[in-house]
């Protein structure tokens, strides 16, 4: 599948197999960070950082009155180092960055499988 053309998705992370599992993934989270009538201020930008820190993949909720476009703030919020912008939908954003030292989403499927010990 071709990177998207448009360039209001312009800032979404090529398809492949990691971005369907995060959209996967992302299904049942709770939006951690909202955005409102300040916009991408940098202490919001700041808390997208430290909460990406904390759990890898993040939902962004934006509100009613918040300034921009949901593509203006997702390319926003994706020039950060390493952010991906995993999906735009709606006026959610799903956000990811690995972790630097011990990722959770991508060691996954490299982790041995556990079998029964042989009597």
């Amino acid at each position: 599948m071709p990177a998207p053309t448009s360039p209001r998705k312009k800032s979404l992370m090529p398809p492949s197999p990691l971005r369907r599992r995060l959209r996967r993934l992302g299904h049942a989270l709770q939006p951690v960070v909202q955005i409102g009538k300040q916009g991408t201020a940098a202490s919001v930008v700041a808390q997208v950082a430290r909460a990406l820190l904390d759990h890898e993949l993040v939902k962004v909720k934006l509100g009613a009155e918040c300034p921009g476009t949901r593509f203006e703030i997702a390319a926003r919020l994706g020039e950060e180092s390493e952010v991906k912008v995993v999906q735009i939908l709606g006026r959610t954003i799903l956000l990811y960055k690995r972790h630097p030292k011990n990722s959770k989403i991508e060691s996954d499927k490299k982790r041995p499988v556990s079998r029964p010990a042989q009597r």
